[in-house]
Order: structure tokens, then sequence, then C-alpha cells
């Protein structure tokens, strides 16, 4: 049995837990389509032994392909104020990348 590893990597401000093979949608990058990313690592877990960097551990990266580009689900952003005849509502949807880990390194 092979041991699996999970990383924790840094993106668009958010900090994510990501395994070989997984999908996850995070903020919109520039790359097209197909293209590679390398991220470096926080954190590094694999079987019994833990990594932590400081900010990041050195020599560990993680390989991400782009899988597509695409928008969230529209939120309605409505604000009201009695008694003023108040009322907005906008609508929202955030941009996002869908990547694919193929590798971690470490």
């Amino acid at each position: 049995m092979s041991e699996q590893a999970n990383a924790v990597i840094r993106t668009g401000g958010k900090q994510y837990r990501v395994s070989l093979g997984e999908q996850l949608n995070i903020e919109k990058l520039p790359q097209e389509v197909g293209a590679s990313l390398d991220f470096d690592v926080l954190l590094l877990h694999k079987g019994e032994s833990i990594k932590v960097g400081t900010p990041s551990v050195s020599g560990a990266k993680v390989h991400a392909e782009v899988v597509e580009h695409g928008r969230g689900r529209k939120l309605i952003v409505f604000k009201y104020k009695p008694r003023t005849n108040y009322r907005k509502k906008r609508g929202h949807r955030q941009a996002y990348t869908r990547i694919k880990i193929t590798e971690i390194v470490g």
C-alpha cells in the first residue's frame, strides 16, 4: 500500500489542503487551460512524517494543471433600509479556475 501525501498550499489569499488527483476551484488565475502550475508547500504530510514550513517547506512543490475556467452560482446581494425607500438588489458570480493536482514533490 502506497502512502498518501497531503499538502497545504496558499493561493488567492486562501489556504487549501490538497492530495494527489484532487480537483479544486481556486481564485481565477490568468493561465490558459492545459497550463501547468507550481505551488509552494506550507505543510507536507506523508505517512507518519509532517513537515511544517517557515513559511514554506524547502524543496517541496505541488504541481497542478489548469482544467477549466468558470463562474460560480449567482449570489443575490440585497440591501434594504426601512422607512426610507432604500432598496438595492445586485447579483454576483465569482470567477474561478479549476485545477487538478498532478504531483506532490517533497
